[in-house]
């Protein structure tokens, strides 16, 4: 029976996870600061607007239950925060996720990465047509239009959260050495152990849990406080919020630093398949985790000067 046990537990965890960025709680976060953002700048007005604009939403019974707990201001946050992580919710809903639209590929783009020294017999293949810059553009445009509005909720929803998404380095990647021939994709089959004796998770995985785990909205909320009142992370010292292109978001700031800081270089060592996982490094942790809490902060502050332009 234990023989048995494994194999099935093997069979679900050696699959390659549908790719994730942040976790839920990661996303519930970046809606979190993009509504203290907007509060603390006294644009009432556009949270207003927002909160309208969810109320209308096809799948808004998903959060009613949970809204009746909230005084005024704490319902406006949670619904930014249900609304950053909606996209994930309903990946199991066939009304939102139709089969053959292959929404799963708007989460992400796999810009290729090949390391310096590998060999010529390494090939790298470009992103596919369906990925993050075209699940964006697409929403976005629809948020703008004067489409109904259920149909413009949906769409907002997504821009909360690919805009999360886009922010988390792996979900612009796909590392490509002779170890990964066909590229890791996004680090969803590149297996590593974050401590000696922990089990074998692959590093997307860990990287989406960095920020937090705790769905709980005060820990969220008394999360996102904390960060933004940290002062690296005050607006002035925010340089990257001169950047406003989605596509350089993506290609010069994720994308750099998963080859830099995901991938130290290509020089982080892993395995392609859990009996083959590597200890991270002493100190990726402690490295990684502040890239992920201003990756956090940035996706936050840009979430909130979205909606001032693109919700009216």
């Amino acid at each position: 029976m234990k023989t048995i046990r494994w194999m099935t537990l093997a069979a679900i965890f050696c699959t390659p996870p549908p790719a994730f960025a942040w976790n839920k709680a990661g996303h519930m976060l970046t809606g979190a600061i993009a509504y203290q953002k907007l509060k603390a700048d006294g644009d009432e007005q556009t949270i207003l607007r927002v909160i309208v604009l969810l109320k209308q939403h096809p799948d808004a019974a998903r959060w009613d239950k949970g809204l009746q707990k909230f005084a005024k201001d704490d319902r406006d946050l949670y619904l930014f925060m249900q609304a950053a992580r909606w996209a994930d919710d309903a990946r199991d809903d066939p009304t939102f996720y139709p089969p053959d639209a292959h929404y799963d590929k708007h989460h992400y783009i796999n810009l290729p990465f090949k390391p310096k020294g590998q060999p010529d017999s390494v090939k790298t293949k470009g992103p596919d047509d369906l990925n993050i810059f075209r699940g964006y553009a697409d929403r976005l445009a629809i948020v703008k239009s004067k489409e109904d509005n259920d149909i413009r909720a949906v769409a907002l929803c997504w821009v909360f959260h690919l805009i999360g998404d886009v922010h988390q380095p792996l979900h612009t990647t796909s590392l490509f050495t002779t170890q990964f021939k066909n590229g890791d994709r996004g680090g969803t089959i590149f297996y590593i152990r974050a401590k000696e004796g922990k089990f074998p998770i692959t590093l997307h995985k860990y990287w989406d849990d960095l920020l937090l785990s705790s769905e709980n909205f005060p820990n969220v909320k008394n999360y996102a406080i904390e960060l933004r009142n940290r002062q690296e992370f005050t607006a002035d010292k925010l340089t990257e919020l001169a950047a406003t292109s989605f596509q350089d978001w993506a290609i010069k700031e994720s994308f750099e630093l998963a080859k830099s800081a995901v991938y130290r270089d290509g020089k982080l060592e892993g395995g392609a398949s859990m009996k083959q996982a590597k200890v991270l490094p002493d100190d990726y942790a402690k490295t990684t985790q502040p890239i992920a809490e201003r990756r956090a902060v940035l996706a936050g502050y840009r979430i909130a000067a979205v909606l001032r332009e693109a919700v009216k």
